[in-house]
């Protein structure tokens, strides 16, 4: 499993700029192949993973070889996972909801705690 966080270990999101503010936005929880993860209204599905260090979505379909998050615009089939019981859905483009249960669809994807 492909995790990363900065290295003051904190998480990958931005929230301090010297020209840019960014408000505090209401916190969702949702789970992650059976990890309780948080992510902030707003956000995309794969944002909130990428938030979370998060990296390794799926496999090549030949090589097997890690993919994430890659166009951003629901083009590639990358970010492609199980949400809520419903196959392949672009988490790329799909909103985060309070209570969604995010499923990689490769047995290897996987948060060792």
């Amino acid at each position: 499993m492909l995790q990363y966080y900065m290295e003051s270990g904190e998480e990958m999101r931005i929230d301090k700029h010297p020209i840019l503010s960014f408000e505090k936005k209401k916190e969702l929880h949702f789970m992650f192949n059976g990890r309780d993860l948080v992510g902030y209204e707003g956000d995309t599905i794969a944002a909130a993973l990428h938030d979370n260090g998060i990296m390794h979505y799926s496999n090549s379909l030949v090589k097997k070889r890690p993919r994430g998050f890659y166009c951003a615009i629901g083009n590639c089939g990358s970010c492609n996972m199980t949400v809520n019981g419903v196959l392949n859905v672009k988490t790329c483009m799909t909103l985060l909801e309070d209570g969604m249960i995010v499923e990689s669809d490769v047995d290897e994807v996987f948060i060792d705690d």
